[in-house]
């Protein structure tokens, strides 16, 4: 068993499977005896998750993408300070369904806004926090969007899940970029195999690292 905790973050643009393999990879924690929370963003916390409801929700009155970023790294701020940290401190490792990465992906490369901007607003709200490991779920936005249509049949979309193909060909394009800028935090898996095959492949990605045996 690790005595160091691990913040762990599973990344990738709608329906490659996210929500799975978060579940999939604490079952395996928890079978190894590592202690660990499960949490995502936006939200995370009672706090946090009611800004994930501004964010996401459709509404009548325009969200601008400023006010949207704004209220990611808000978000964010709770999240950290109620909860990853803590959790983390008390030798808890951090699985979390999404991150910064993503703020880079969507608000940056779908909404075109500056990574400069989101750059500052990250050095405030992390610090020198950076997830030990970030597993990007990749596969291609025709794949993926219907996948996602399949499993929200006959639910309402969300503010992201109503956006163009366009769109998350922005998102993927941006996260396969910070891929290759910080190869060896960020693991992309094919997420075009089979369940069975992307919770084996994330394993092996702690074994190499000597994190679990």
């Amino acid at each position: 068993m690790s005595v160091t905790a691990r913040f762990v973050t599973i990344e990738g643009i709608e329906g490659v499977g996210k929500t799975t393999q978060v579940a999939r990879l604490s079952a395996a924690l928890s079978a190894h005896g590592i202690q660990h929370v499960v949490t995502r963003e936006p939200g995370g916390t009672p706090l946090a998750e009611s800004i994930r409801n501004v964010v996401l929700t459709a509404g009548e009155e325009l969200l601008p993408p400023m006010a949207e970023l704004l209220l990611m790294f808000a978000a964010r701020a709770v999240h950290l300070t109620n909860h990853v940290e803590p959790n983390l401190r008390s030798g808890r490792w951090v699985i979390c369904d999404r991150f910064t990465d993503a703020t880079y992906a969507y608000q940056g490369g779908g909404r075109h806004l500056s990574l400069d901007n989101i750059r500052q607003l990250e050095a405030m709200v992390l610090g020198a926090r950076r997830p030990d490991l970030t597993v990007l779920l990749d596969t291609p936005v025709p794949q993926a969007l219907q996948r996602a249509q399949q499993r929200n049949a006959g639910a309402a979309a969300d503010r992201f899940e109503s956006e163009r193909t366009e769109f998350f060909e922005r998102v993927r394009a941006a996260y396969l970029a910070r891929a290759a800028a910080e190869p060896r935090r960020i693991e992309t898996v094919d997420a075009a195999q089979s369940v069975d095959e992307v919770a084996a492949r994330i394993l092996k990605l702690l074994e190499a690292r000597s994190w679990i045996s």
